[in-house]
């Protein structure tokens, strides 16, 4: 039963914001026994999302690098600082809205990409993009998403969508993911940097397991045609007698036959309707092109070759805005602004791609100063509730971008789960927002914090 229609609704709530709602909603509904779908505890939530998930996708959206002393890094940053209560000034009104790439946003909160959402839940991306429509939060669709992103415009065709390009080996298959974006009505392209090569994921290795291997994750990719005309290409030289794409490589070590492997060729064929136009799994097995799909993915997903020169021939793929995602750097974000990008995305990748690197919370003083005001600054690593949005606007960010918590909750409610703990997290920035004095998000500076 959904909690608004346990108990009357509350109107004198409703007009005292989202957090004095989300307290009424969830407390009327205690009345008839009825708990949150999610635990509001951000620990709590991750230990139940433990539970909830498989321990590959549980170690896949949890983990980082190494041995995660930079995930450990981006929430010890935030502990380091504390906020100022102020009593005795009216905050009875409090606007939590934003200018966000031209657009009055009404909070200051986007959902970072978070691929292969389909191991935490069956609907995945579809699920997220309703959720985050229903609250009026942007969603940054991934590029590794479960679900082409025509698809998720259809599930939620309100929403606010930007896209994450991970820059392949392939121009043309950049150049052709840049235009569906933009035909299925994203609002921008955020380029995202740190993945040139794939981190060292220790939770991932020890269980030796990466979901790209089984075609999960890869949606974007196979139903994009210059990404099926590779596969054909590549295809077509096995069964000539080549070796795809790169004829002096080594073979691949065959695969031993188990239980594991055989659930595995099935969940590739069953992913090969995109490729095949055949829905029947016994026609896909026998099709060379969802193994070759898979492939052709691992071949082309991410070139180390990527320079500052290349992000030119972006603004020639598209017209939208473009962000760059993975900026920890002052002098990067210089870089960024001399490119002249749209905006500048603080990130380290939640910890999974550098071991012991630099805390994103650390820099995002000097690169808001450095940058002053000339361009958006989006704001993610280490973000777990509304407390730490607030200090991370006090600190300069102009928006601030969750992760993990919303994969936790999808794995634990779906849809619903998606949204509540994006709930949670609004409610309770609003609330730090009251409760340190400020009526407004543009209100929000450094004066508010007190550095421990």
């Amino acid at each position: 039963m959904a909690q608004s229609s346990v108990a009357p609704e509350d109107p004198a709530a409703a007009s005292r914001g989202i957090s004095r709602r989300t307290q009424s909603e969830i407390y009327r509904a205690g009345i008839s026994g009825t708990r949150p779908r999610v635990p509001v505890d951000v620990d709590e939530l991750e230990s139940v999302a433990r539970k909830a998930l498989s321990a590959e996708a549980f170690a896949y959206i949890a983990g980082g690098a190494g041995a995660e002393r930079t995930t450990a890094a981006n929430r010890a940053a935030f502990g380091r600082l504390q906020i100022w209560p102020r009593p005795l000034r009216d905050v009875s009104s409090r606007d939590l809205s934003i200018d966000f790439l031209g657009v009055r946003r009404a909070t200051p909160l986007l959902l970072a990409p978070l691929g292969v959402m389909e191991m935490a839940h069956g609907d995945a991306d579809l699920a997220v993009a309703r959720a985050a429509a229903s609250l009026g939060i942007p969603y940054t669709l991934s590029n590794q998403a479960s679900f082409p992103m025509e698809a998720v415009a259809e599930a939620a065709p309100g929403g606010s969508r930007l896209f994450q390009l991970y820059w392949s080996a392939s121009d043309e298959l950049n150049a052709s993911l840049l235009r569906r974006a933009e035909a299925s009505g994203c609002e921008a392209v955020v380029v995202t940097l740190d993945t040139h090569l794939l981190g060292w994921r220790t939770r991932d290795l020890d269980l030796a397991y990466l979901p790209f291997t089984r075609a999960m994750g890869i949606a974007q990719y196979t139903s994009d045609p210059v990404f099926q005309q590779l596969v054909r290409e590549r295809a077509s030289a096995r069964s000539a007698g080549g070796e795809g794409t790169d004829a002096a490589a080594a073979p691949a070590p065959p695969v031993k036959v188990t239980p594991k492997a055989v659930r595995a060729g099935l969940g590739i064929a069953r992913k090969g309707a995109a490729l095949t136009g055949s829905k029947s799994v016994r026609d896909n097995l026998r099709s060379p092109l969802p193994r070759a799909a898979v492939e052709t993915f691992l071949d082309v997903f991410s070139t180390p070759a990527l320079t500052w020169d290349d992000l030119a021939k972006a603004r020639q793929w598209t017209s939208l805005p473009i962000l760059l995602k993975g900026i920890v750097h002052p002098d990067d974000a210089i870089r960024a602004l001399d490119a002249g990008v749209d905006g500048i995305w603080i990130s380290n990748h939640g910890g999974r791609q550098i071991d012991q690197s630099v805390p994103t919370l650390d820099v995002l003083p000097t690169i808001a100063e450095r940058v002053a005001g000339r361009v958006p600054i989006v704001f993610d690593s280490g973000v777990r509730q509304g407390a730490d949005v607030l200090i991370a606007l006090a600190l300069g960010a102009t928006a601030v971008a969750l992760g993990r918590p919303y994969a936790y909750g999808l794995g634990i409610a779906g849809e619903a789960g998606v949204r509540e703990v994006v709930r949670n997290v609004l409610a309770e920035f609003d609330i730090t927002l009251g409760l340190s004095g400020h009526t407004s998000v543009a209100e929000v500076g450094r004066e508010a914090l007190r550095p421990v």
